[in-house]
């Protein structure tokens, strides 16, 4: 068995409790998802880039075999894990996160990609484009096919899975009970939201929208210097 990566919680964290896996894409409110379930103390791993190239090798059992040190996962690459880590890890419970639409979801994407750049690191290869601008259609169908699936495979164990959206009220008060925890004493941020960017589907603008982006971010870091 190969040794615990390196940044695994130490061995003095309390005794692991049933495991929690955040199955919805990015920018569907994974981070809120990641704040909830570390404000109950689970030991948590989030997106790791190391973790994505070994999904992206192939190399499954090593990643299950990283998540034994952990209770709870979100984002790349534990969302395109879920069946080998239902099967690896009977008893997970499964938390959904959504958008109120594919497009919402969309156009979230895009912003992301107007802020950030290309997005090579993980989108590229999950999505099979590194600015979604232009290919609407194709990212469209992946979210609801990535949905659908999952739907499809808990649909003899609804038990298993919980489906949550943050936009459509979600207080993290349905979250607690699915998970059997107390309630949260504030409603959990809706963390990361957009920044006003341009969330259109044309690549010209976007990158037109990404240069303005970078100017006035580097015009009030200037400011804030003084």
């Amino acid at each position: 068995m190969d040794a615990p990566h390196p940044t695994s919680p130490t061995a003095s964290r309390p005794e692991p409790r049933g495991k929690v896996l955040g199955v919805g894409l990015n920018k569907t409110g994974t981070k809120t998802l990641r704040h909830c379930l570390e404000q109950w103390g689970y030991r948590h791993q989030t997106y790791d880039l190391e973790a994505f190239e070994l999904y992206r090798a192939g190399e499954v059992e090593r990643l299950l075999t990283w998540m034994e040190d952990y209770d709870s996962f979100e984002d790349w690459p534990w969302p395109l894990l879920y069946r080998e880590v239902d099967e690896r890890f009977p008893g997970t419970k499964f938390v959904l996160t959504l958008r109120d639409s594919p497009e919402t979801w969309y156009r979230s994407l895009c912003k992301m990609a107007v802020r950030m750049g290309p997005l090579d690191t993980y989108e590229k290869h999950v999505y099979g484009h590194a600015m979604p601008q232009g290919h609407r259609a194709e990212h469209l169908e992946f979210y609801e096919r990535h949905n659908r699936d999952v739907r499809d495979h808990f649909r003899d164990r609804p038990g298993q899975l919980l489906e949550v959206c943050w936009e459509h009220g979600d207080d993290g008060s349905e979250l607690a009970r699915f998970l059997g925890e107390e309630p949260l004493p504030a409603q959990p941020p809706q963390i990361n939201r957009s920044a006003p960017v341009y969330g259109g589907d044309n690549l010209w603008r976007a990158h037109a929208s990404r240069l303005r982006h970078q100017w006035a971010w580097r015009v009030k870091k200037r400011v804030r210097r003084g």
